[in-house]
């Protein structure tokens, strides 16, 4: 890897900060929910740190950048970030805004552990300067085909919109389940309206739909309409990008936003860890913790133990991805280089296919677990 020059002052020992840049969508098209838990868990972490000592008696700091779900926005901050002297990167929930904060980064020289974005691509090129705690879409969505099979769902459609990360969803769809005699119907939602969609679906011969939409809209309309469709009754919707996660969603659709299966990336039980900072993330969110604020906890664990073992410098910081050994909120957190992943990558984090309790739609539901 080639090392640029050490940023100014990553050497200093003088009780200065030691600064992280959090990327983090916070306001709309971003998907603000999912970007204010990602800021809640890394937060949580950064002031945990400092309460046990900062990095070598420097206080942690978070620098915050809005992405709002713009990749060129994305970009133009982590030039800022890199300017102003971040030993690291940290967070994006977006996959296509963390794949462009991760060309920029690796261009810069800057570390990059990318929190929650999926998309397996996460760069053009192979690269030791970006690591990934969320697991590869493939993986996740392969396991959501898996569940949605052995559930007797041979014949699948998806309501679309043009984006890469829907794309790559949808090739990894189609190839599971025609490996098993399966077959995805695609159903393009800038062409359809909700009740289109219904009609489309109800000569399809699908037993399932899938949401590769944004949420709210059109996500939420499609739902209702569905659910109201007495020639769909029966119909399963699933949503693997896990919009059933938040409370948004069900302070939107109430029971119709039940019963929807989502990919969360959560063991079945947390451990002690993972109880304890769920219980200060519940304080925090005023609300049940998603999957996500765990992440963003645990990318500032990652990040902390890698600064204090192996220093602040940014090529040293990068050079340390194969030797992190830390326990994270949901398992012990190791990187390594996985086929097909251009990046290191924690393999593999917990998934589980999971729903929101149709007699309870506060409560969740594990349906599948890999």
């Amino acid at each position: 890897m080639d090392t640029p020059p050490s940023q100014p002052g990553a050497g200093r020992a003088d009780g200065s900060p030691v600064r992280i840049g959090a990327l983090v969508p916070l306001t709309p098209p971003g998907w603000v929910e999912a970007g204010r838990h990602l800021l809640a868990g890394l937060e949580l972490a950064v002031h945990e740190v400092n309460e046990a000592g900062g990095i070598g008696g420097r206080p942690l700091e978070l620098v915050v950048r809005d992405t709002a779900a713009d990749p060129h926005r994305a970009a133009a901050a982590v030039d800022d970030l890199a300017g102003l002297g971040v030993a690291a990167l940290a967070g994006e929930y977006h996959s296509v805004v963390a794949r462009a904060a991760a060309t920029r980064a690796d261009a810069l020289g800057l570390p990059f552990l990318c929190s929650s974005a999926v998309l397996d691509a996460l760069t053009e090129q192979p690269t030791e300067w970006v690591a990934r705690l969320a697991p590869a879409q493939s993986r996740g969505w392969r396991i959501y085909a898996d569940f949605l099979l052995d559930a007797g769902h041979g014949r699948v459609a998806v309501a679309t919109q043009p984006s890469v990360y829907w794309a790559s969803g949808t090739g990894i769809l189609r190839d599971r389940l025609a490996a098993r005699g399966g077959t995805v119907v695609e159903l393009d939602m800038t062409a359809l309206t909700p009740a289109a969609l219904c009609d489309e679906l109800a000569g399809s011969g699908a037993t399932a739909l899938l949401l590769l939409v944004g949420q709210p809209e059109p996500a939420v309309p499609i739902v209702r309409a569905v659910r109201r469709d007495r020639r769909l009754a029966g119909m399963l919707i699933g949503a693997p990008a896990g919009q059933p996660e938040f409370a948004g969603w069900a302070g939107s659709l109430g029971g119709d936003g039940a019963g929807i299966p989502f990919l969360r990336y959560l063991p079945e039980r947390l451990g002690p860890l993972g109880v304890r900072v769920g219980t200060a993330l519940r304080e925090r969110l005023a609300g049940e913790p998603s999957f996500v604020a765990f992440e963003g906890y645990d990318t500032v664990a990652v990040l902390a133990e890698v600064l204090r073992s192996h220093g602040v410098e940014r090529a040293r910081v990068a050079g340390a991805w194969p030797d992190v050994a830390v326990e994270g909120t949901r398992g012990p957190i190791r990187f390594s280089g996985v086929p097909g992943i251009g990046v290191r990558q924690w393999a593999w984090p917990p998934i589980q296919v999971a729903d929101r309790d149709p007699a309870d739609p506060g409560r969740f539901r594990t349906l599948h677990t890999g």
